[in-house]
């Protein structure tokens, strides 16, 4: 039996160009807190592949740190997040983007596919400070690219939605835990889909796409980075042995190898969903665009494919497999860049029984 876990990306092992660059960073002395020598590479690469010579690079160890802090450093604790319903902010944070924002309000906003409405954003922004002191006040956009359903903000898309938060003298932050598989599938350049777009601040993320565990926060003004320093420390996120982040994100950004690794993840779930459609009874509500898909499957058919050990998400968590074999249930399945062909075809093999 080949390891058929579909659950997460996180799941997935490092790449060994990862690994090796943490191994030979395993030698001799190097100086604290972002201060190695191998950060200064990491600046350097990501400038360049950002197209961003004057940026402000900061590597922390987990997603949410660089979520939260990034945007607790454009929020007042009087001030509104404004975050689609099924944003990662809003489902998976536990709180910490409001916790480092020392009490600020996450606004939801509507729309189909996990994608935020311009004239619903556009509407909960203007919502905003109608009361004077007796209002929340208006605060950052956060887009999460790709969305917790698998989907893609297009180019244009982002940037309707960063010229709104403009107009309303607010900033942009792009959740990009998933950014290489956004960045592979949409065929554009990391600039195009940052600052280009509109983007202030990106969470540009490793740890699900081959990194054990690093996260580069990417302010395209650095003259509003200084705070950002002060809360990663009060925060507890900054590494005082900085260089095992700084040698992860190089080996990362060495030949594009995260673009790779996002495009060979997506290409392991294109392959998942076209196995998924010939399950009979199979319904996919939401078109996947990356490496991640939501599917309605019968009972039965989950029942094998986890009987023999397959790992994914059902929804809601606590679904029996015990009831109706017809009974389709919502699950989630997730590939990751180092998962094969045959992993996925057997998969695909038990849920067709």
């Amino acid at each position: 039996m080949t390891d058929l876990n579909f659950a997460s990306d996180n799941a997935g092992p490092m790449h060994p160009n990862v690994l090796e660059a943490v191994i030979a960073a395993n030698h001799g002395y190097a100086m604290p807190y972002g201060n190695d020598a191998i950060m200064d590479d990491v600046r350097a690469q990501i400038r360049a592949t950002f197209e961003a010579p004057d940026a402000a690079v900061y590597l922390v160890g987990t997603g949410t740190a660089a979520n939260a802090l990034a945007l607790a450093t454009y929020t007042n604790p009087w001030d509104a997040i404004f975050a689609h319903r099924v944003s990662h902010v809003e489902e998976d944070e536990c709180g910490a983007p409001e916790f480092y924002a020392h009490g600020a309000k996450i606004v939801l906003v509507e729309g189909q596919g996990a994608k935020m409405d311009p004239t619903d954003l556009r509407a909960k922004i203007v919502s905003a400070e109608t009361k004077d002191v007796h209002s929340i006040q208006r605060g950052p956009v956060t887009i999460t690219q790709a969305t917790e359903v698998g989907t893609l903000y297009s180019l244009d898309e982002i940037k309707a939605l960063t010229a709104i938060a403009r107009e309303f003298g607010v900033k942009t932050h792009l959740d990009g835990a998933r950014f290489a598989n956004a960045c592979a599938s949409l065929g554009c350049t990391a600039a195009e889909m940052t600052w280009k777009a509109g983007i202030d601040v990106v969470s540009f993320g490793g740890t699900k796409n081959g990194c054990a565990g690093v996260e580069a926060v990417i302010f395209f003004d650095p003259t509003e980075a200084r705070q950002f320093e002060l809360r990663r420390k009060r925060g507890a996120h900054l590494f005082s042995k900085h260089r095992y982040l700084s040698a992860q994100m190089t080996a990362y950004l060495d030949g594009d190898l995260w673009l790779e690794l996002g495009a060979k993840a997506n290409a392991n779930c294109a392959r998942l969903v076209e196995g998924l459609r010939t399950v009979e009874g199979a319904k996919i509500p939401d078109a996947p665009q990356a490496n991640m898909v939501f599917a309605n499957l019968p009972r039965a058919a989950h029942r094998r494919a986890m009987g023999a050990g397959a790992q994914y998400y059902l929804f809601p968590f606590d679904t029996s497999l015990e009831g109706p074999d017809e009974e389709l249930i919502r699950c989630r399945m997730v590939c990751d860049w180092n998962k094969s062909d045959t992993e996925v075809d057997q998969l695909i093999s038990l849920l067709r029984g």
